[in-house]
């Protein structure tokens, strides 16, 4: 089956150069109402991601947006779309898929925000959360069923399971965004056939927004099924080096003396809060079990955990009750947590584009970061690998751990 919408047709990409930039929000001509919760809500200037593409969203055009983490990439999809939504109408118009239930509620909870003045219905809807038997699960359901929700966040699964039900009505949706584009359209997590399967469900005349910090030319490849004629805005892959972010390694020599290292950082660092990456949700198990052990107060998070534990960690986490999270990759995209100062990378990722994702948990749009990797000898050789594909130099961490700051 073909999913292209011009399928004879060679697409013809604009590069960031040739794209208008605008100076500030009041130059893309925006609902007041609209810049009235952009300015409530932080935002003072557009970033260049903002500036190039908001207006190319708002114009109606398919977009490919990349650019580097903590950028305001939500932002940028969400200005596009609140712009273009027509709240007279309560039916359903923009649909937003991420990888993760975390991500998915956090862009719901940026919609809601930006869009106060505006009055938007916004709605997460993730595994495990809409179809629970809660009354406020059934009103929610009952929202989607008679069309009271302007914008819809959710995983690609649970979004498919519900317009096959017919929960989901998709006959008025104008934007789909994907959100972590190269995660949803990677071939080993299973989303790709969902995407393509909702795709198949929307108007014709949808307009396609596909974001991500990274984006390979296999995912590029990908999204030609489905986008027509797109305004391309890529950064190219050496300028993804987040610069307000110092990076760091640790010779740790062997395996088994990576626990002794984290402990002397944690007794030394002076940090606002933390992120401990591990590959492997059995590390996370035993690294957490170890510092607690240790007397060390820290929490942890995997695929694993049922959704309202990771929930409550996710919230704790961000009200900054508890100050280190161990996690896997799957609080490695677009989690945005502005008080985390600080990433060790426990294990160096296996997957190349998720270092840059891991790292982009501290230093959010424009705050200074640190990122420390550990390295035993058998990881000298993926070190030297991510250093070639960011172009970067990854520093030996200083003795003087004050230089850090």
């Amino acid at each position: 089956m073909s999913f292209n919408r011009e399928s004879d047709q060679k697409l013809k990409f604009k590069t960031s150069q040739k794209l208008k930039v605008s100076a500030s929000f009041e130059s893309m001509q925006l609902n007041p109402l609209l810049l009235q919760g952009i300015y409530s809500n932080g935002f003072e200037a557009p970033s260049a991601i903002q500036s190039r593409a908001i207006t190319q969203i708002i114009s109606g055009r398919d977009v490919i947006a990349q650019a580097q983490s903590g950028t305001g990439k939500t932002a940028t999809f969400t200005i596009g779309m609140l712009q273009v939504c027509n709240f007279k109408s309560s039916e359903l118009q923009c649909l937003i898929l991420s990888p993760t239930r975390e991500l998915a509620s956090q862009i719901n909870q940026v919609v809601c925000n930006i869009g106060d003045y505006l009055n938007v219905k916004s709605m997460a809807v993730v595994g495990g959360k809409t179809s629970a038997s809660s009354s406020k699960n059934k009103n929610d359901l009952n929202l989607l069923r008679n069309n009271k929700c302007h914008i819809v966040s959710g995983t690609p699964g649970r979004v498919l399971d519900l317009i096959k039900r017919q929960v989901i009505n998709t006959k008025k949706v104008k934007i789909l965004v994907l959100d972590e584009a190269d995660e949803l359209l990677a071939e080993s997590l299973g989303f790709k056939q969902q995407i393509y399967d909702i795709f198949t469900k929307l108007p014709k005349t949808c307009q396609v927004v596909v974001v991500s910090a990274t984006m390979n030319k296999d995912i590029i490849e990908v999204t030609k099924k489905f986008l027509n004629d797109p305004v391309k805005i890529l950064v190219k892959q050496d300028q993804i080096s987040l610069e307000g972010i110092k990076q760091y390694h640790v010779n740790v020599d062997k395996e088994e003396w990576k626990f002794d290292t984290l402990c002397d950082l944690y007794d030394s660092l002076t940090i606002n809060q933390c992120v401990i990456f591990c590959n492997t949700k059995k590390k996370v198990d035993w690294l957490s079990s170890k510092l607690l052990q240790a007397n060390f107060s820290v929490v942890s998070m995997h695929g694993d955990m049922k959704q309202e534990e990771r929930d409550k960690i996710m919230n704790d986490f961000r009200s900054g009750h508890s100050r280190v999270l161990i996690s896997t990759d799957v609080w490695a995209r677009g989690i945005d947590v502005q008080q985390v100062s600080l990433v060790i990378n426990y294990d160096l990722p296996e997957n190349m584009e998720n270092y840059i994702h891991r790292i982009g948990r501290s230093g959010r749009f424009g705050r200074k970061g640190v990122a420390i990797n550990f390295v035993t000898k058998d990881d000298v050789k993926l070190l030297k690998q991510i250093e070639r594909f960011y172009r970067i130099k990854i520093k030996a961490m200083p003795a003087d751990l004050s230089q850090l700051s």
